[in-house]
């Protein structure tokens, strides 16, 4: 699977940080970043925000790791409790408004609050724990957004399975994208990012286009 989508145009530059919006902001457009727990969503956030990220960060406590499943990230040290918030400029004077979401059952009430007037998600996926994504993806489609799907490419993530194995695991329709990131880079993150925006164009387009 590749790793940026060839149908959708060039990452732009990141711009040297300002908390004002550009002068050539025309569509401001908010996006949920969704996923499970440590699936990498404050990482992603972190790498593409033109402004400094905001973030609601707390150190994990013995209370919550009774409630907090944390296999397959025994490393992970703190977790979101409420949201994270970035903000990126792409070609054309679309806005992205970034919103991650908390990833853990337990902060499910907040779900409705952060998704209201979003237009899409980009889920974040772990294939060392595909399982994982269910009830995010769940929540996802009840919410009815449009949505993309990226693989968070961990140092230690399988790469045996195919594209196919992938989309039929988290029975993806096929019109949803599907692709691969390194969350902890730019240019990867916003080609994630790129790939939910055309799908959202390409839905709102007329049709017989």
């Amino acid at each position: 699977m590749a790793f940026a989508p060839s149908n959708t145009p060039s990452a732009p530059p990141r711009p040297t940080e300002d908390i004002h919006l550009p002068d050539t902001a025309r569509d401001l457009v908010k996006i949920l970043v969704a996923g499970p727990f440590g699936v990498g969503k404050t990482t992603l956030i972190d790498s593409v925000s033109e402004i400094r990220p905001l973030h609601t960060e707390e150190p994990l406590s013995e209370a919550s790791a009774e409630v907090d499943d944390l296999a397959g990230v025994r490393d992970k040290t703190t977790t979101t409790v409420a949201v994270d918030f970035g903000r990126i400029s792409l070609p054309g004077g679309v806005v992205l408004y970034l919103f991650g979401t908390p990833g853990q059952e337990r902060f499910r009430a907040l779900w409705d609050d952060i998704a209201y007037g979003a237009l899409g998600a980009l889920v974040l996926v772990d294939s060392r724990r595909i399982d994982a994504s269910f009830d995010v993806l769940g929540l996802v489609e009840e919410t009815g957004l449009p949505y993309a799907v990226a693989f968070n490419a961990f140092p230690d993530a399988p790469r045996h399975h195919t594209e196919e194995q992938l989309r039929a695991a988290l029975d993806l329709e096929a019109c949803t994208p599907m692709v691969t990131c390194d969350a902890r880079e730019a240019d990867s993150s916003v080609d994630a990012l790129l790939a939910l925006v055309q799908h959202l164009i390409d839905r709102h387009a007329p049709e017989g286009r």
